[in-house]
């Protein structure tokens, strides 16, 4: 299986992935300098950088760049020991550099509306493949939308299903009424999305909050919102809170954890009730 090939596939598929590379070589080693291993997020390998024991180091090191998403250098001298290349001792070293692999991340916009329209626009430039779902053709549609990877007018529902909402994917709730704002929360929860918001007042927030709280949701799980949406720069038209929520979005995509904040609860007299935290 081709290396380069296999990198695409995972990327395409929404998958990380890390990619160990020999990038220097100084004496005799059982392998080559650009030699290449690919090690996907569930452990297995294509490619090879000679096996034996620098390849399990590697193969270990690689598991923690996924984690991390931070890249690492290794340095092997072959020659101190005699397992290196299952005990045949070359004498030379060997530089790895273990880079991570990460897919495009995908913004899923619920809503179609002014907010949504320049947040398509807003979270390509940053990168970010747009796909935008609303139930009302007249909104969700390419002319609105050109630059979105993908637009879909159904609703909520059944287009959730067919979506590929994963670790490296945010959720940015923006739909035209509280009702369908609650019924994309509740499937966004049930996924593994890295970044969930959705727009509001605290109190509109709070009040959606209790609400699924009685429907049965743990508490715990309303950590994960981002609510009211976007960093506090005191945005107020739609291209304001778009450009807002964009920030937020790359401060939790480059893990940049003193700008951004989720929601906390606290319980009072009356139960548990979500503390929206002052940015």
């Amino acid at each position: 299986m081709d290396v380069y090939e296999e990198l695409l596939r995972l990327r395409n598929l929404g998958q990380k992935c890390a990619l160990a590379t020999i990038v220097d070589v100084r004496g005799s080693i059982p392998s080559y300098e650009s030699a290449k291993l690919l090690v996907r997020e569930d452990g297995s390998m294509t490619g090879t950088i000679g096996g034996g024991c620098v390849e399990a180091e590697v193969w270990n090191a690689a598991r923690e760049v996924i984690e991390t998403e931070k890249p690492k250098h290794l340095t092997f001298n072959l020659g101190q020991d005699a397992a290196y290349d299952n005990g045949l001792i070359c004498g030379g070293q060997l530089d790895v550099f273990v880079e991570p692999v990460l897919p495009i991340p995908h913004a899923f916009i619920f809503g179609a509306g002014h907010i949504s329209k320049s947040l398509s626009k807003v979270a390509t430039l940053a990168g970010f493949a747009t796909v935008v779902i609303d139930n009302r053709e007249a909104f969700a549609n390419r002319e609105r939308f050109p630059e979105a990877a993908e637009v879909h007018a159904e609703e909520y529902e059944e287009v959730f299903p067919k979506l590929v909402v994963n670790e490296s994917s945010y959720v940015i709730i923006v739909t035209r009424g509280h009702r369908d704002d609650m019924r994309v929360l509740k499937l966004a929860m049930a996924t593994q999305a890295r970044y969930i918001s959705m727009i509001g007042s605290k109190r509109k927030v709070i009040n959606v909050i209790r609400e699924l709280e009685r429907e049965g949701m743990p508490r715990e799980a309303f950590e994960r919102i981002h609510a009211p949406m976007g960093l506090d720069i005191g945005a107020i038209s739609p291209e304001e809170i778009a450009i807002s929520v964009a920030a937020e979005m790359i401060a939790v995509r480059r893990s940049a954890a003193s700008n951004w904040r989720a929601l906390s609860m606290s319980v009072y007299a009356g139960g548990a009730i979500p503390a929206v935290l002052l940015k």
